[in-house]
């Protein structure tokens, strides 16, 4: 485990424990950190929990896969317009 690596859930700041599991609630506001040179792998395993209904999997499921593909290169990225091009493909005739 490398040392300096970090994660936060809600208020709460964590680091790894050789040996040990380390399961969190990503329903709370999350993130992690390494801010060595050294590579942090880590493996995750997701959980549905109990009290989903199967729609709210579902929709769940498509959310993650979307961002999964996005990550892995598999859906192409548009850089965001500027709010000028948006005002000007919002108006008629480009604003004429």
């Amino acid at each position: 485990i490398t040392e300096g690596c970090w994660m936060k859930v809600g208020n709460e700041t964590l680091t790894w424990k050789v040996g040990k599991l380390t399961t969190i609630d990503t329903s709370f506001e999350h993130s992690t950190g390494n801010p060595t040179d050294e590579e942090r792998v880590v493996l995750i395993i997701d959980f549905w929990h109990p009290e989903l209904t199967a729609i709210e999997r579902n929709a769940l499921s498509y959310v993650y896969d979307l961002r999964n593909q996005f990550e892995s290169g598999l859906v192409p990225f548009r850089p965001p317009r500027s709010s000028k091009q948006q005002q000007q493909q919002q108006q008629p005739f480009g604003g004429f």
